[in-house]
């Protein structure tokens, strides 16, 4: 019913409709379920091209199980100093995972990321991480160096323990985004110089021209749009 738990019968009915190519807005309707539901199952299961019923299903009883957990499970599964419920705190961190993984990131650096931006100090070692996430520190070390040459954290020495610490960079999404935008800004460059190589009033030519116009307008918004995000925020004090 609406507003109740996603049936098995629900999840199957979300994987025909994504077969079908419905939005989430059409399949919400069929469902009789809010659209945040439909767009929040789908993102924590694999997204629109990896979401399968069964095994959507079988993640929603693992949760449910991880909930019924006595009170002397570990302390990371039990209410923080916050009062935090842990339940929820994984749901967000499974989401924020999910959502990471759209973006290219592997599922591991995903989760790296994910603990880091999810935890109040904002940074870890590399020992921290390894049990946190209960896996290899090969598979830790892999993470860390995809997130450092992609500029997603920064490296810094903790003067007490003299490890390594990595952390969540305030400024890291604003520097992603200007770059993504320049990036667009050069591709319609590039599209534009094709398009008077190939004739503008060739079929070739109008499409590069097309894909020029696109891009640029594109572009010029996301530069606009992060710095007017930079000349709203407060400055260092």
């Amino acid at each position: 019913m609406p507003g109740g738990r996603l049936t098995y019968q629900d999840r199957c009915d979300i994987a025909d409709g994504l077969a079908e190519g419905l939005t989430y807005t059409e399949i919400a309707q069929r469902l009789h379920r809010p659209i945040s539901t439909v767009s929040r199952e789908i993102t924590r299961n694999g997204g629109t091209e990896g979401y399968q019923a069964e095994r959507a299903h079988r993640a929603t009883e693992g949760r449910a199980r991880r909930r019924r957990k006595p009170a002397s499970a570990p302390a990371q599964q039990r209410a923080d100093a916050h009062g935090r419920d842990p339940e929820a705190v994984h749901d967000l961190e499974e989401q924020f995972t999910a959502a990471m993984v759209t973006t290219g990131l592997s599922r591991m650096t995903a989760r790296v990321l994910t603990s880091l931006y999810t935890t109040d100090s904002g940074s870890f070692t590399a020992a921290e991480l390894t049990e946190r996430l209960q896996v290899s520190p090969a598979s830790i070390s892999k993470a860390i160096g995809e997130l450092e040459q992609q500029e997603l954290i920064r490296r810094e020495r903790d003067p007490r323990s003299r490890r390594d610490r990595y952390a969540i960079d305030a400024d890291v999404w604003f520097r992603a985004w200007l770059t993504s935008a320049r990036q667009n800004v050069m591709l319609a460059e590039t599209a534009r110089s094709g398009a008077a190589t190939l004739g503008a009033t060739t079929p070739a030519g109008a499409r590069l021209a097309e894909v020029s116009e696109f891009f640029e307008h594109v572009g010029n918004l996301m530069i606009e749009a992060a710095e007017n995000w930079r000349s709203t925020r407060p400055g260092p004090s």
